[in-house]
């Protein structure tokens, strides 16, 4: 079946959500951007990242403005307005600045705006348009070194992110801290042993952290390995884990908003109580009252032994695929 051409003046995609600001909960405004996609594509791009699907490469200045003015025509006036990129909204190549400008000029009348960018594009130079009503996403996905080289491939390091996210507090502005629960090669204990300590290493310079369970996209190193059983996404219990551990020890709002939260290729756990799962994270995301993590579920006894069957064998791979694979081998 032959692909449908995408037009580059059309936003990929834009809805309406909840999140936090100046302390209270707010509607937000969510906005996707075609653009001409990240640099770090060129280099392999991220282990994990399908977004470069989102991006195109004839993706001109006029065709940008021409999403910005429909974004407007969707506008309702949401206190919170998140602009998103498959790359990064400071890199000049991607969004040019007088697009920026443009941007940062038609929600100027909104309490908060949102974007992400890599390290590289955050400087004093960049930052001295942004207006101080912004927070800037940083994918910072582990704080070990290692585990952002082999796993991820995201082409910086730790001390990087902490850089740009120490510039951007001195310049007045908030910072929100991604990181990536459960990278591959990871088994459920590490992945949270990981999240933990990459908490604590942002905590200084974020205002918020979001913990990002691993979402298994299309056409990424992940999906290969999640199709030949050698990558399971992580269980909800273990999201719920990361931030008992974390509840009341850190002073940046601990936040999860799942991408195909209860879906084999997202965050799940037996099927039965994914959705109560998934409500009681969005609620401790808001409240940030560990007391709303409070549920249970027979399964989790099933993560438990999981945990300890991973251990054993030192594998990373979906068990239970392998065993539901070796019962059909025996029949």
């Amino acid at each position: 079946m032959m692909k449908e051409k995408r037009s580059p003046s059309q936003l990929e995609a834009l809805w309406k959500e909840s999140d936090m600001s100046n302390g209270r909960k707010v509607d937000a405004m969510v906005v996707i951007l075609r653009t001409n996609g990240c640099c770090w594509v060129r280099q392999g791009g991220c282990t994990m990242c399908g977004y470069r699907e989102a991006s195109l490469t004839d993706v001109t200045e006029d065709d940008l403005l021409k999403q910005l003015e429909q974004a407007l025509a969707k506008y309702k006036g949401e206190p919170f307005v998140k602009i998103y990129t498959s790359g990064s909204f400071l890199d000049d190549n991607e969004v040019p600045p007088e697009v920026r400008r443009r941007f940062f000029e038609a929600f100027s009348g909104c309490e908060h705006i949102l974007f992400e960018s890599r390290p590289e594009f955050i400087t004093p130079e960049s930052l001295a348009d942004v207006p101080k009503t912004a927070t800037i996403a940083l994918g910072l996905e582990s704080s070990d070194s290692a585990v952002l080289e082999r796993s991820v491939h995201k082409g910086f390091t730790p001390e990087d992110i902490r850089r740009a996210g120490t510039l951007a507090k001195e310049s007045g502005l908030m910072v929100r801290t991604y990181l990536l629960l459960k990278p591959p090669f990871m088994t459920e204990d590490m992945a949270i042993e990981d999240a933990v300590r990459s908490a604590r290493f942002a905590d200084p310079f974020s205002d918020e952290i979001s913990v990002n369970p691993l979402n298994v996209q299309r056409g990424t190193y992940v999906e290969r390995l999640w199709k030949r059983g050698e990558f399971r996404s992580p269980w909800i219990w273990s999201l719920i884990e990361v931030f008992r551990q974390l509840s009341g020890t850190v002073h940046s709002r601990l936040m999860s908003s799942p991408s195909g939260g209860g879906a084999a290729r997202g965050v799940h756990n037996c099927g039965e109580c994914d959705r109560r799962a998934l409500d009681a994270v969005e609620r401790f995301s808001f409240t940030q009252d560990p007391a709303d993590l409070d549920i249970d579920c027979p399964c989790r006894a099933k993560w438990v032994a999981y945990r300890e069957s991973e251990r054993i064998l030192g594998s990373p791979a979906d068990l239970d695929r392998d065993f539901e694979n070796d019962l059909i081998l025996r029949m």
